[in-house]
């Protein structure tokens, strides 16, 4: 393999693993779609239909968000005759995860100096009570 072709299957990896990160952020912008993971999340499983009773949206605008979560890989969908089962797939949310915590250290440095001021704060007004 050419060093050229190897930076070119590097560059497609990388990119590839960008767009599905952007992906999984942009599913999980919205509340309906939050809503409805967290629901698989606790239930495991459910149809469309299920998924649809909570909301004060029509079938079409869930069956979208549905279609933006299994887009984004965050989903699977099932059907067997006329139902569809729905089943998360929280592989895309433990890449994002991952993700995330690579960055942990430029803002876990200012909560921790948030909380010192903070506990500083409520001693001192202690004092003066």
């Amino acid at each position: 393999m050419t060093q050229k072709a190897f930076v070119g299957i590097v560059h497609y990896m990388v990119n590839y693993k960008e767009r599905r990160l952007d992906r999984t952020f942009a599913a999980l912008v919205d509340g309906t779609r939050r809503a409805i993971l967290a629901r698989l999340e606790r239930e495991d499983s459910a149809t469309v239909s299920e998924l649809a009773q909570p909301f004060a949206i029509k079938l079409p605008a869930v069956m979208k968000h549905l279609e933006v979560l299994q887009d984004a890989g965050l989903i699977t969908r099932t059907k067997v005759g006329r139902i569809v089962t729905v089943r998360l797939r929280p592989e895309p949310m433990r890449e994002a995860m991952d993700w995330l915590q690579r960055y942990q250290r430029f803002w876990s440095g200012s909560l921790d100096r948030l909380a010192a001021y903070a506990e500083r704060k409520d001693t001192e007004a202690r004092k003066k009570a």
